[in-house]
């Protein structure tokens, strides 16, 4: 297997736009702002202004995988089934543990003990994903500069549009999550306007539940047209 992303040039990964230096650089941004986080001595709404962007870059950018990535490693590489699979269940969880952080007020003491146990699991996925996925995805894409570069461009398109917030009763697979992700990311994106640190909308569930229930429809009918 290839080196870990972590350990490659930027020629190495197919150069700055291919999808292994996105990757890369995104997750390098979430390190900083984590760290950040857990720095100590900012006021309140920094803190929670970080957390916010925390939030919105983690979702974004793991529904851009669900949606390209993770589609195409299955295709492409035999055990890409079970490698996706492990990364798709450290997503629910976080996905489940930010839900319950968006629930807690700043001020309760469970809510940094939620936001430790996220950031544990951010980090894990991170390093799945550079340590495994994705050099098994550069393998299976053949080292292929302009390869890579054309999935960066497809996954940069879906994280430009992508949900912003936990939703963990969306699928984690097309075509179900990037059907439910439509209405979910104008929800998303009208919410990210507010003030961080505000709760969220109390239509959020029922949004939740309809997209969700609209997925479910949809991928329905496509399998009653295929048959």
């Amino acid at each position: 297997m290839s080196l870990s992303i972590a350990q490659q040039s930027v020629e190495q990964l197919g150069g700055q736009a291919s999808i292994l230096a996105r990757q890369r650089r995104d997750h390098a941004e979430l390190d900083r702002l984590m760290n950040l986080y857990t720095s100590g001595g900012r006021p309140r709404e920094e803190r929670q202004q970080t957390l916010k962007d925390i939030i919105q870059l983690t979702f974004s950018h793991a529904f851009a995988e669900e949606t390209v990535l993770w589609p195409a490693l299955r295709r492409l590489a035999p055990d890409g089934e079970e490698l996706t699979s492990r990364v798709e269940k450290e997503h629910q969880e976080i996905n489940d543990l930010v839900a319950d952080i968006e629930r807690t007020d700043p001020d309760d003491a469970r809510h940094d003990h939620l936001t430790g146990r996220v950031f544990a699991l951010i980090q894990q996925d991170i390093r799945d994903e550079e340590d495994l996925l994705l050099p098994r995805l550069q393998e299976a894409l053949g080292h292929d500069p302009a390869r890579l570069r054309r999935l960066g461009s497809a996954w940069e398109t879906v994280r430009r549009t992508a949900p912003t917030h936990p939703h963990p009763a969306v699928p984690r697979r097309p075509p179900g999550n990037a059907l439910a992700g439509v209405p979910l990311s104008a929800f998303d994106r009208a919410r990210d306007l507010l003030p961080a640190g505000t709760r969220a909308f109390r239509g959020r569930r029922a949004a939740a539940a309809i997209a969700a229930l609209l997925a479910v429809w949809l991928v329905g009918v496509s399998v009653r047209r295929k048959r």
